[in-house]
């Protein structure tokens, strides 16, 4: 399967703007034949906590809308980042819709980043997620989730492909790498990083650091690249082929973790 991971670098809080380049990054996926395209955290806002502005209703969310209308008019299928309100507060979610613009998985983020004050605005979620695509059962997590293994622990049970929608910064993008390695290396699994680029209101940079590893840990070579958008193959059978040589997993011992953690 050929994906595509757009390394986005949103306005601060223009979702009008934003959405245009969004658009751009559908055509291009369209034309290189990728069947899921997938977009940074909070993706037509930037990483903001402004919860007045960036949050939507749920149910009648124009953000969803818009996805919607792009990922049934290229037949691609995408995962965006998106706030909704909840109670008081908000929830950071990642929505992945079916290439006809149907939802087929809601993640809110587990894991609010409570150094930058993310847990003062947003609830942390409760479940993970992880749904069928295609040939591939792909998992979703965002951003500082990367930093829980036992969550990765989990989807890598059933999942060939999890996914990580970040914004990164470059101060500490060698954890980025290393983490997303070491979540393809202990599971077994694909593992796609998609990170924003530019700078944002919180005067933090961002590099360009959306990658795909293989299962061994390997950084995956893109088959196509144009502009911020690259395109990956996610061969499957890599999966099954190393396990057959050289599995791992199946020494785990979760009761055990769940007795001392």
């Amino acid at each position: 399967m050929l994906i595509a991971l757009a390394s986005l670098n949103p306005s601060w809080e223009n979702k009008t703007e934003n959405l245009l380049a969004c658009g751009q990054h559908f055509r291009k996926a369209k034309s290189l034949n990728a069947e899921l395209i997938i977009f940074p955290e909070m993706t037509l806002t930037g990483f903001s906590m402004n919860i007045g502005v960036t949050a939507e209703e749920k149910d009648s969310s124009p953000t969803f809308n818009s996805f919607s209308e792009l990922s049934s008019k290229y037949k691609i299928g995408v995962v965006y980042g998106v706030v909704f309100r909840q109670n008081l507060k908000a929830t950071n979610n990642a929505i992945f819709l079916n290439k006809s613009g149907e939802i087929i998985g809601l993640y809110k983020k587990i894991h609010p980043f409570s150094f930058s004050g993310e847990d003062k605005y947003f609830e942390g979620g409760e479940e993970i997620l992880s749904v069928s695509f295609g040939s591939l059962r792909i998992g979703v997590t965002i951003c500082y989730d990367l930093r829980f293994p036992e969550i990765y622990s989990a989807l890598g049970v059933t999942s060939d492909l999890i996914i990580n929608i970040a914004n990164w910064p470059e101060k500490r993008i060698e954890h980025w790498i290393t983490l997303l390695k070491a979540r393809a290396i202990e599971n077994q699994v694909f593992i796609a990083g998609v990170n924003r680029i530019g700078n944002d209101q919180n005067s933090l940079d961002y590099v360009r650091s959306s990658i795909v590893v293989k299962p061994n840990g390997d950084v995956l070579e893109p088959k196509f690249s144009i502009g911020n958008l690259d395109i990956f193959e996610i061969d499957q059978s890599f999966i099954s082929k190393l396990r057959s040589q050289f599995s791992t997993t199946q020494d785990r011992r979760p009761d055990l973790y769940k007795r001392i953690l």
